[in-house]
């Protein structure tokens, strides 16, 4: 297993065949690494994608820059370039070549891992140190279980998905392929769900349901998808979780929603597809949103929302509503000093009379 960059050196010309660029300068020179743009040392590769950082142009000392078109003209003639229409991604291409992820041997089976008698795991899949694979689970191709990973009974993963290390994976959780699942993560613990009793203590509903994950799902580390009551708690494919993210029971999330660090969506909420919701969002339970829906930081939807478009605030609005109220937060001091003003004034005419 190794992170680091690859020790394969590429030349410029390589690197512009993989981003499909246009060379401008020596395309034979070599490139071994990668680097931000002001920090760049001859033999890396780096990026240009915006004007505010063009100053750096002048003194970097990458070997080449990748850059578009528009922004080349800003370049000393000392710089090879690679020239393409989208800067950051052909660099986010170059990257991935340059670091590999993390990848066990396939087919690795080891010594202190636990697979239960029952346990189907595919000849390529790969089983680090400490994982326990329970009976009834079912582990596709090219599957990574880095250490410490725990699949309860019945939890299948499906073809050339990564789990990373110290992830707890929930009885009779499906997850699909290609999925990443960052260390720590928990998948499948008891959603929240208790009857109150008339003397004011607790009485615990049994969770019986699953969490289902779809194909290409990124969940961040130390996040937590509960299973559902009854049913599923579902993750559609494409689904983009950041770290320290808590999905409640029953919970729908449609395809290719991204939800960043500290969001809580509760109780059979279901978010809608392309949803967008920033960081430290709260979404209470039993509501529901709409496709293309952005929700800004620190937001608290309390409501179903029922048309796309941006929101904010607690509870979230139409984004230019809540700017407008916000403003006029602002200028409340000065309104009611103006208040009192003409009140003094009525005053003093009505004394007049």
């Amino acid at each position: 297993m190794n992170h680091s960059a690859t020790s394969t050196s590429y030349s410029v010309g390589e690197l512009a065949s993989l981003v499909v660029g246009r060379v401008v300068g020596n395309s034979d020179a070599p490139v071994t690494g990668i680097n931000r743009i002001d920090a760049a040392q001859a033999g890396e590769a780096t990026f240009l994608s915006t004007d505010k950082y063009s100053k750096f142009l002048a003194i970097t000392r990458a070997t080449c820059v990748i850059t578009t078109a528009e922004l080349a003209g800003n370049a000393p003639s000392r710089l090879t370039l690679i020239i393409v229409p989208d800067a950051y991604r052909a660099f986010v291409q170059v990257m991935q070549r340059f670091y590999p992820p993390f990848m066990m041997k396939s087919g690795m089976r080891h010594p202190a891992a636990v697979i239960e008698e029952g346990a189907q795991v595919h000849s390529s899949a790969s089983v680090g140190p400490g994982c326990v694979i329970n009976e009834g689970c079912i582990v596709g191709p090219n599957v990574q279980l880095f250490a410490n990973v725990v699949l309860y009974r019945d939890v299948s993963v499906d073809a050339d998905t990564i789990i990373h290390a110290n992830v707890s994976v929930g009885q009779g959780t499906q997850i699909g392929k290609r999925c990443i699942i960052h260390a720590g993560a928990v998948i499948g613990a008891d959603g929240f769900g208790f009857l109150e009793n008339s003397d004011g203590s607790f009485e615990k509903i049994p969770q019986v349901g699953i969490v289902f994950i779809g194909d290409d799902v990124e969940v961040g580390s130390n996040t937590t998808i509960d299973r559902a009551a009854v049913g599923a708690t579902s993750i559609s494919s494409g689904v983009k979780l950041d770290n320290l993210i808590h999905i409640a029971h029953g919970v729908s999330i449609g395809e290719d929603t991204a939800i960043a660090a500290q969001a809580g969506v509760s109780g059979s909420t279901t978010l809608g597809k392309r949803n967008r919701i920033a960081g430290q969002v709260g979404l209470i339970g039993h509501i529901q949103t709409a496709d293309d829906v952005i929700v800004e930081a620190q937001s608290g939807v309390s409501k179903s929302i029922t048309l796309p478009g941006h929101y904010f605030g607690s509870p979230a609005k139409e984004h230019r509503t809540a700017l407008r109220m916000e403003a006029a937060l602002r200028r409340l001091p000065d309104l009611l000093n103006e208040f009192r003003e003409l009140q003094k004034i009525v005053a003093e005419l009505t004394e007049t009379k």
